[in-house]
């Protein structure tokens, strides 16, 4: 194990990860996919338009640095599949959101699941590391394990049921870790949706119509995540965006924290937890009075990733001082709610107002922890 050291994040201003895909990669994307270009012309592509990001995420006074998953389609299909005994597979429908749905996407799990040291996001990490430098810090973003659990369906031949797939699954994320960060990773991101469907009614009406309780589900989320992390590095930050949803600028759940209160705030043992707290589906600020840690960040999604107006300051400065009634400011930091792509289709605002609302979060967070 490292030798313990002081974490450089969260951020006071900080972000998901995910940003607009440029035209460039854009193009280059359907080139590859009619053949027109190799998949070694395309990385090039990714490289070039990854560096421009590198700097335009520095000069927009963010420490912590992402490829913006550039190289991705979705946010967690692309590390899923690139894992042992997972595959791709077309699904008969995409996933409802509201009002729109997604392209058809799924995955799969087909034989025992592991990590490989050949996974492509590790090369992907290494470069982005270089590219990011030593005066700021390379953050990558993958999804968590409880993504396979609620998202893969499961080949009875392989393990019965979702039980016996999570020994195996733990291990490979503890391996995963490892290796990202014998890669020189020190801020690793994990992605998750699952929590969403605890949080309203009908979120856990649906758990329960496939079969599940939803207590005792989420305990299996919290003990999966604890164990995946469990042996994490002492001077290697892990955090958490828990999402509801980000398609185009569009939702796929509601409901406030209150129902995971106790266990995500009181019962992870992760770094930090990035919130959506953009607009009234979140709820209020009242369940952070579950957090029982002084290390624990608390990183507010005050500012929305999915339009382009920019939110008055001093309304997002009043909602900081309310959360600051359950815990103190300097646990508290301040980012868009999720990422501004969460597929490659992105959110429905230019990259320029992409860019204005990234500077917004900077200066709000400036002004409040100066």
């Amino acid at each position: 194990m490292a030798t313990k050291v002081e974490k450089k994040a969260p951020f006071k201003g900080d972000h998901v990860g995910s940003f607009l895909r440029p035209d460039r990669i854009k193009q280059a994307r359907i080139q590859k996919a009619s053949r027109e270009i190799t998949n070694e012309q395309l990385r090039a592509i990714e490289d070039t338009e990854i560096i421009k990001l590198v700097e335009k995420q520095k000069k927009a006074g963010l420490k912590a640095i992402t490829d913006g998953e550039f190289r991705r389609a979705w946010w967690h299909f692309d590390f899923l599949e690139g894992l042992i005994g997972v595959e791709e597979f077309v699904p008969e429908a995409g996933l409802q959101f509201s009002g729109i749905q997604t392209k058809k996407r799924a995955i799969r799990v087909t034989g025992e699941v592991d990590f490989s040291e050949n996974h492509p996001f590790l090369a992907d990490y290494k470069f982005l590391h270089e590219a990011v430098g030593d005066q700021h810090v390379a953050k990558q973003t993958i999804p968590s394990p409880n993504m396979l659990l609620v998202r893969a369906d499961i080949e009875t031949n392989v393990y019965e049921n979702m039980e016996q797939v999570i020994p195996d699954l733990i291990n490979t994320y503890q391996k995963a870790i490892q290796a990202f960060y014998d890669a020189g990773c020190r801020y690793l991101q994990l992605d998750d949706t699952s929590w969403s469907s605890f949080l309203s009614d009908e979120g856990r009406e649906s758990l329960r119509e496939k079969g599940f309780d939803p207590e005792q589900l989420m305990e299996v989320c919290r003990s999966v995540i604890n164990e995946s992390i469990a042996e994490r590095p002492n001077d290697m930050l892990i955090t958490m965006h828990i999402c509801r949803g980000n398609y185009r600028s569009h939702y796929f759940s509601t409901g406030s924290y209150d129902a995971v209160s106790e266990t995500i705030f009181g019962g992870l043992d992760v770094d930090g937890l990035f919130l959506e707290f953009d607009d009234d589906r979140s709820g209020g600020f009242e369940p952070l009075s579950y957090v029982n840690r002084n290390d624990l960040h608390v990183v507010l999604g005050l500012v929305t990733s999915k339009f382009a107006e920019l939110e008055d300051p001093n309304l997002v400065k009043k909602r900081i001082a309310e959360a600051a009634t359950y815990i103190p400011y300097g646990q508290l930091c301040l980012s868009p709610q999720c990422g501004f792509a969460s597929t490659e289709e992105g959110n429905n605002l230019t990259e320029e107002e992409q860019w204005k609302k990234i500077r917004h979060v900077v200066e709000i967070a400036e002004d409040v922890w100066q």
